[in-house]
């Protein structure tokens, strides 16, 4: 899972890409003009954008080039209908980290992302086990101590980003950062409900003895 930043404006193929991100588990932000996204990047945290090239109002390439300059340092995936080498010489210029020409097979975009995403972490396969938890990112089952169990989709972001920051406090902003949307009225009450509930079911019967830990006034962490 990962929270993504999609600029496009083809309504259509902008809405085809969402649904399929999202069917891959992704949070995923639409936006359909050059200036909203910039707008996106300079007040919200993603770990991923894509952008189309010919937005309205500021192009994917300017778009990339302010981004860079202010120092932003996310993953940049750029999608075109430009295919001449000095095209791709001016998108990777600008910043971005991979280009994908148009029209494209949705699968091709999966592997793409994936491989960005795989870049700036240490994480770079499925699994992640901490403390008797094993969860996979690829077929998205969580086993506890052997026992398979059934988390909601957002119990399993929850999960899935405090084990790949194990060791480390995570903030209750944080958590709302990367694993709901921008626009979300979420709030760090909602982030401790979902962790009561997240230690109930990886700790049946014995929530206090919950792999999770609250760190007062800090937030939460899983102990590597």
């Amino acid at each position: 899972m990962a929270k993504i930043l999609f600029a496009e404006d083809d309504l259509d193929l902008a809405g085809r890409i969402e649904l399929f991100l999202k069917h891959e588990h992704h949070n995923v932000e639409v936006v359909h003009d050059g200036l909203k996204a910039l707008e996106n990047l300079q007040y919200f945290k993603y770990e991923l954008v894509i952008l189309d090239w010919g937005l309205p109002n500021l192009t994917g390439l300017e778009i990339c080039k302010k981004y860079r300059e202010k120092g932003g340092t996310t993953p940049v995936l750029m999608l075109t209908g430009h295919d001449k080498i000095a095209e791709k010489e001016a998108g990777f210029d600008s910043g971005a980290d991979d280009y994908l020409t148009k029209p494209f097979d949705v699968r091709e975009l999966s592997a793409r992302i994936r491989a960005l995403l795989r870049r700036p972490t240490a994480f770079t396969g499925t699994q992640l086990k901490v403390r008797g938890i094993e969860l996979d990112t690829s077929s998205y089952k969580v086993i506890v101590n052997g026992e398979q169990i059934q988390l909601a989709p957002k119990e399993f972001s929850l999960l899935e980003f405090l084990m790949k920051h194990a060791g480390k406090v995570v903030s209750p902003d944080q958590l709302l950062e990367h694993v709901w949307s921008s626009e979300s009225d979420a709030t760090s009450e909602t982030i401790y409900t979902y962790i009561k509930t997240l230690r109930k079911k990886i700790s049946p019967g014995a929530a206090k003895d919950s792999p999770i830990r609250t760190v007062h006034g800090l937030g939460y962490t899983i102990d590597a």
